[in-house]
């Protein structure tokens, strides 16, 4: 087992997941948190086997994410 760190963000029309630390697109949905994880992961597990594990980053240059909001003058 492999620890990969996923962004999962909430829309009004559903859930939207995608891991850091792959190379390529990989990007899971679903109607609930629960449905967006499970997809992103058969995403990953479907872009290693096509792809190898080449595409995992050896280490992670992320840490942790945070979600921030800024006021900015436009």
């Amino acid at each position: 087992m492999t620890p990969i760190k996923i962004i999962v963000e909430k829309h009004s029309d559903g859930y939207i997941a995608y891991p850091l630390g792959i190379k390529g697109v990989v990007v899971g949905e679903g109607n609930t948190y629960e449905e967006a994880l499970a997809d992103v992961k058969s995403a990953i597990r479907s872009h290693i086997e096509t792809f190898g594990n080449d595409v995992l980053e050896q280490e992670s240059v992320v840490l942790e994410a945070f979600v921030a909001e800024a006021e900015v003058s436009i």
